[in-house]
């Protein structure tokens, strides 16, 4: 009698636990997706939290000759040839006139140190020829310190080598004028598309160590 009811006894609890495990089979795969749906959730969150997304997208409206220009292929070796006859001429040609004023201001200054210094330059040696051929009557000897004759000389070498710079700041000034026509022409007509857009992403990645930055073009 008592074996038979320890063996009715272990029938009921192994049935219980084949009951429960098999609840148990049951419930892990529900639990396994919860747990899945809930971590992307989380990193969902926490890429909207900490992504610092950043657009540079830029458009512009730009007028039937700009377009005409940006397609002409040409249109760089043109504008360096007008700059090149008429300075500012080029930038004029490609829509960038408020460069025009920088490029005179450039060549003009330039030229009248130049000129400044040329004249001051012809004075000492004027200055200093007459005095070799006996002639004391300049202007350098009515100033509060006269100017001996080795100082005219020094004089007009200052002055030869602040004209000889200005001249050839003025022809940089030219050839920039030029450079700055063509090299302005050819960045009109690179990546010209309005869709164009530069969004860096700082992303803070949960499972990795260190930050992420995306580029989206």
């Amino acid at each position: 009698m008592k074996l038979k009811t320890l063996l009715i006894f272990c029938f009921i609890a192994g049935s219980f636990s084949v009951y429960a495990q098999e609840k148990e089979t049951k419930k892990a795969p529900k639990t396994e997706k919860k747990r899945k749906v809930k971590k992307a959730k989380k990193a969902k969150e926490e890429e909207n939290t900490f992504a610092v997304p950043d657009s540079v997208g830029v458009q512009k409206n730009y007028s039937t000759r700009i377009q005409r220009l940006i397609a002409d292929p040409l249109t760089p070796s043109r504008a360096a040839f007008y700059s090149a006859i008429v300075p500012g001429l080029g930038q004029a040609f490609i829509g960038k006139g408020w460069k025009v004023p920088i490029v005179y201001a450039a060549i003009g200054a330039s030229l009248y140190y130049y000129d400044v210094n040329n004249k001051e330059m012809n004075k000492y040696r004027t200055a200093y020829k007459r005095r070799l051929n006996g002639f004391f009557d300049d202007e350098f000897l009515e100033t509060d310190i006269p100017i001996t004759t080795e100082q005219l000389l020094l004089g007009m070498d200052f002055h030869k080598n602040y004209r000889d710079i200005a001249i050839i700041l003025a022809a940089a000034a030219y050839m920039l004028n030029i450079l700055d026509a063509n090299v302005s022409a050819h960045l009109l007509q690179f990546n010209v598309n309005d869709d164009l857009s530069v969004a860096p992403n700082f992303i803070f990645d949960t499972e990795q160590t260190g930050i992420r930055v995306a580029l989206k073009f």
